[in-house]
């Protein structure tokens, strides 16, 4: 999907909604164990429920591959039953010496088609430019998490007083431009959202952090948003997790659409 593509799709969707299938079968349904594959059975529900509401989804690599090989085949079965409408991103993180990053990138370019994966900047160019080799494809850097921990390494400053996520996204944007990179921005530091998008103005935003962890989406709009709209808000528990009965995915449903008819007002 070209940038122009997922710029148009949005405005058709009038949602920048990216929901995350961060599923975990601890927490699913206790009807849906019964099936053959009950995290597929959940996700199938999921984005039958929300894909009118969003443009993107986000399966969270770990909650596949921790169940081993049935995960990684649900995870196959997942990505084909999203619509090739939507945008895909693997949230896999991945990043290391340049032919290993060759081989991620072969894993979720290839062998299991996304759009996109997001992939960790911190061992420099080398280990990003295989990822950048793929030119249909895009990259989405870590640079500045919503976790709490984020302060350890990506928000020190050195003696200039420039913190880690400023001399990241320096660097990156040399490597590639914006038809080609993404960059992750958490919701729950707006005014440093604000500031990183002073930075890489022309470049989409992937924001988690709003819903289970406490980002508002208008502020995170009026930091971050373009004209072109820029960025893909994620939403995972607060969807996912909308109801634990029978009834999820009707909550999932619910609350996607909420999300989407807000976010359609902010792009008025």
């Amino acid at each position: 999907m070209t940038r122009a593509e997922l710029i148009a799709f949005i405005r058709h969707q009038k949602s920048f909604l990216c929901v995350g299938l961060d599923t975990d079968i601890t927490r699913i349904p206790k009807h849906l164990l019964s099936e053959p594959d009950p995290v597929f059975s959940f996700n199938k529900a999921i984005i039958d429920a929300t894909q009118e509401f969003c443009v993107a989804y986000k399966p969270n690599i770990a909650f596949y591959e921790s169940q081993g090989a049935s995960g990684w085949e649900s995870l196959r079965k997942t990505l084909e039953y999203i619509p090739p409408s939507h945008f895909t991103i693997a949230d896999a993180k991945r990043g290391d010496i340049g032919n290993t990053s060759a081989m991620y990138a072969h894993t979720f370019f290839k062998t299991y088609p996304f759009n996109s994966v997001t992939v960790a900047p911190y061992m420099g160019k080398d280990s990003v430019q295989p990822f950048l080799d793929w030119k249909d494809k895009w990259t989405i850097l870590l640079a500045l998490t919503s976790n709490p921990g984020a302060a350890d390494c990506e928000q020190l400053e050195d003696k200039a007083g420039k913190r880690v996520y400023e001399h990241v996204l320096a660097a990156a944007t040399t490597w590639a431009g914006p038809e080609q990179l993404m960059f992750v921005a958490g919701a729950t530091r707006v005014e440093e959202l604000k500031h990183l998008r002073s930075i890489v103005p022309d470049y989409f935003l992937l924001i988690p952090g709003v819903g289970a962890q406490g980002g508002n989406l208008q502020e995170v709009a009026r930091a971050a948003m373009t004209a072109d709209i820029g960025i893909l808000v994620n939403a995972s528990r607060s969807i996912l997790y909308a109801s634990l009965g029978i009834d999820f995915a009707q909550a999932a449903a619910a609350e996607a659409l909420e999300m989407q008819q807000a976010m359609a007002a902010l792009m008025l």
